[in-house]
């Protein structure tokens, strides 16, 4: 949550959020979600450059947008949230 929400550099956003992303897993884009009820726009824009620089890309990636609809019956209330936000991020790529 450090490294995504970092005030110093969000180019340490972008990356983390790129990683986090590309592992792709549900603790993995859980982390993303929780962090994005915290982040002020300009980190929640860099957030949304790291997943879509994977989503994107030309390399195979793990199924985001299947995580986050299981994210989307997270117990807590931000999870689902962010969660939603990063599907909507998902569901406006094209490969």
């Amino acid at each position: 949550m450090g490294l995504l929400l970092d005030v110093e550099d969000t180019a340490v956003t972008r990356q983390t959020a790129e990683a986090l992303a590309r592992v792709g897993t549900v603790a993995a884009v859980r982390l993303i979600a929780l962090a994005l009820a915290e982040a002020d726009d300009s980190h929640a824009d860099w957030m949304q450059t790291g997943v879509h620089d994977v989503l994107a890309g030309p390399d195979s990636v793990p199924d985001v947008a299947a995580v986050c609809v299981q994210l989307a019956r997270d117990g807590e209330a931000a999870v689902r949230q962010g969660a939603a936000e990063i599907l909507a991020w998902a569901g406006g790529v094209t490969h």
